[in-house]
């Protein structure tokens, strides 16, 4: 059975209009003969409300209670998309994650999918129905629901196709697909038509935030095709293909996009004790610096997300006060990245990137290349006018991105 994921974002389902319209788009789809999976996130700022709404009753929140209050926002959500397909004679079935087969492993509100096992879905499907899946969380081995972390129901939709084997997996949101920049920031922004898996996966981790990141590298890994679409529009969006393109001509275009993300840097003691506390916590580190090891003091510095910072503050705290370390936090800095292929071999666009920032007075610390990426630091009030800045001197809002049109040879 040939079979069809789409994922709806929040954005997409934010009003009854809007759920009619998506479910019109699905019921399409269902008579056109296809069989059809969706995946659905909560109802516009919803999520965002239920944490309000915890914030409120109580300083005390368990994570597990959380997790349990967030999903119903996702379940809503299915919930109402397949009464909306009722209506138009679709015969559809909504699920939760767990009852979609879904098993999480992991800390609440940060869990990693192990497995999904499909026999409901691949027998309601066989049966003719549409089937509407809550996306964002599943069941641990206990039992009790875990969340993935925002973004997450586009991992749920990836899992879902990888194991289902889908032709392809579609992701529907309020933009037309993946761009040179945010177009909120930047308005010459140009919309990409494909984005190869690999620098896909950098552009999410680096700050875009059309993808949750976890959901790009589990469609890499599966060779699973990704398309990018507006759900408010007929476009073509962006495709991300399954696999790497095996040939890359040297006159491609280097420079694909420029990134940003708001972050936290500081300097910690003792290495390898702080890196394990971030793991313990699942606190994805980025830029890390270290002194050296003939030096009296062990020195340790790194960026992470700023949405991070509240929950991480205290273990570290305790972590080097141990050892009678300190740390400090820089609340005023982000991370700027180029994203492209073949930087490292190219060193002439982290200079250009480098010098087009000095140049606009904005100063830069903290920089870090790999083939993919070049990321450095700037303060957060800068952040946006870096990313303008970067945007003209590598002129991505041109369509012929040759390597000779960006940079000397």
């Amino acid at each position: 059975m040939d079979v069809l994921v789409q994922k709806y974002g929040g954005s997409s389902l934010a009003t009854l209009d809007r759920v009619s319209r998506v479910a019109k788009r699905v019921a399409e789809t269902h008579w056109a003969g296809q069989p059809v999976v969706v995946v659905v996130s909560a109802r516009g700022d919803t999520t965002d409300s239920l944490l309000r709404l915890a914030a409120g009753t109580s300083p005390i929140r368990p994570p597990r209670e959380v997790d349990q209050l967030l999903v119903t926002g996702e379940c809503a959500s299915a919930a109402l998309l397949a009464m909306a397909l009722h209506g138009l004679g679709v015969p559809t079935v909504s699920l939760t994650g767990w009852q979609a087969g879904l098993l999480v492993s992991g800390k609440h509100g940060a869990g990693v999918i192990v497995t999904v096992r499909t026999d409901l879905v691949t027998r309601l499907l066989a049966e003719g129905n549409v089937v509407v899946v809550a996306g964002f969380h599943g069941v641990n081995a206990h039992g009790d629901v875990i969340t993935l972390g925002r973004g997450g129901s586009d991992t749920t939709a990836v899992a879902l196709a990888a194991e289902l084997r889908a032709i392809r997996c579609e992701i529907y949101t309020d933009v037309e697909g993946v761009y040179t920049a945010d177009p909120r920031i930047v308005p010459s922004a140009r919309l990409l038509s494909s984005v190869d898996p690999a620098v896909m996966a950098e552009m999410a981790f680096a700050g875009a935030k059309v993808l949750h990141s976890r959901s790009v590298e589990l469609a890499a890994m599966q060779g699973i095709e990704l398309h990018v679409r507006s759900s408010f529009s007929g476009g073509s969006g962006t495709v991300i293909p399954g696999r790497s393109e095996e040939s890359m001509l040297e006159t491609r275009g280097v420079v694909i996009a420029i990134m940003l993300v708001r972050c936290e840097g500081g300097r910690r003691d003792l290495a390898a004790d702080v890196l394990a506390v971030l793991a313990r916590h699942s606190v994805p580190v980025d830029l890390v610096a270290r002194s050296g090891p003939y030096e009296d003091e062990l020195r340790i510095g790194f960026t992470i997300r700023r949405s991070d910072v509240a929950e991480i503050r205290e273990p570290l705290r305790s972590s080097v006060a141990e050892f009678g370390g300190e740390i400090q936090i820089d609340e005023n800095v982000g991370k700027l990245s180029l994203i492209g292929m073949g930087l490292l071999n190219r060193p002439e666009y982290t200079v250009s990137m480098l010098s087009a920032l000095a140049a606009a007075g904005i100063p830069t610390s903290w920089i870090s290349t790999s083939q993919l990426r070049s990321s450095v630091v700037v303060p957060i009030d800068r952040l946006f006018d870096a990313v303008e800045v970067l945007h003209r001197e590598f002129e991505l809002e041109r369509g012929d991105l040759g390597v000779g049109s960006m940079a000397p040879a």
